[in-house]
């Protein structure tokens, strides 16, 4: 199954810019404003609210003062919840963010009625300096147990090829690039330029810039006989690969964004999407601006069974 229809978000608390996580993600801008905490807060519960009124289950927790890390509301980069019961806990790029691994908050999706058989700890791997960061660096294909990688600082190769044997997966790899003034730099996580959903992929291919890697890509996509919708780097800039489909009770499907992608959208682009399902954004401004993320990075997917 490609999308869930349970998300765990994490609540901020002292949320802000990360100078730690700021040396590789090229998407940060530190705003000097002193409500930063209060606006990111609006900007999270009423994100959560349009989920709800759509009928998606939405369990949220709320981020602690101490330790504190100010990116907590990112809880798809430390942890994955898989539907044979396994979780995976990853190991992290900044120290300020390996507190953010909690099993209290495996114990409150326990409490939701989930069923957690194992949990697979990869955290160790942060000692010898390598790292994959969950859902943001690793693109999911549920459906035909492919995932797509991205290599950077947040991806080590290795770590990814191990992932992908453990969990099932036919590993993917790439290297895609952003424009950072006048250099060409490694895109921090895949999930800001390749979203998959069940019947479509939005994907940047213009950020892979090696023909051969862009066009292995391009097969694998086409073996899945799902419609390729292409962005722009412009549009990446823009948020605009940060997208997740998710579903309600139901079934019904929705492609989650933010009002900043939702806007950078042609109407071209809207339509081959509507024509699949209906799209959900909210504006998330100032988790952006500070924080370099989007509504996929503020989404962890909870595909684990029911008790």
């Amino acid at each position: 199954m490609q999308t869930a229809n349970t998300v765990l978000m994490v609540e901020p608390i002292a949320f802000g810019y990360n100078s730690q996580t700021a040396e590789n993600n090229y998407f940060q801008v530190e705003q000097k404003e002193a409500d930063i905490q209060e606006k990111a807060l609006a900007e999270f519960n009423n994100f959560a609210e349009k989920l709800r009124e759509k009928g998606i289950q939405v369990i949220t927790v709320q981020d602690t003062l101490e330790p504190h890390s100010p990116d907590s509301i990112f809880p798809n980069n430390w942890v994955s919840f898989h539907e044979d019961g396994r979780v995976a806990l990853y190991p992290m790029f900044a120290m300020n963010r390996r507190v953010e691994r909690r099993i209290d908050i495996l114990e409150t999706i326990k409490n939701e009625g989930f069923l957690i058989n194992e949990i697979d700890d990869l955290s160790n791997s942060e000692e010898n300096e390598k790292y994959l960061e969950g859902t943001g660096s690793m693109i999911f294909d549920h459906d035909y147990k492919i995932a797509y990688g991205s290599v950077s600082l947040r991806l080590d190769e290795e770590l990814f090829r191990d992932f992908c044997e453990k969990f099932g997966f036919t590993p993917v790899v790439f290297h895609s690039f952003q424009n950072v003034g006048n250099q060409r730099l490694p895109i921090y996580h895949a999930n800001v330029m390749m979203c998959v959903a069940e019947q479509f992929v939005v994907i940047c291919l213009d950020c892979i810039d090696d023909e051969l890697e862009r066009e292995k890509v391009q097969e694998v996509i086409k073996s899945t006989e799902k419609e390729v919708i292409e962005i722009s780097e412009d549009q990446l800039q823009q948020f605009a690969g940060n997208m997740l489909q998710v579903q309600n009770e139901e079934g019904t499907q929705y492609l989650v964004m933010s009002e900043t992608a939702y806007k950078s959208l042609t109407t071209e682009q809207i339509a081959q999407i509507e024509s699949y399902c209906e799209i959900i954004y909210s504006d998330l401004n100032t988790i952006e601006v500070n924080g370099g993320g989007s509504a996929r990075c503020m989404l962890a997917e909870v595909f684990l069974p029911k008790n």
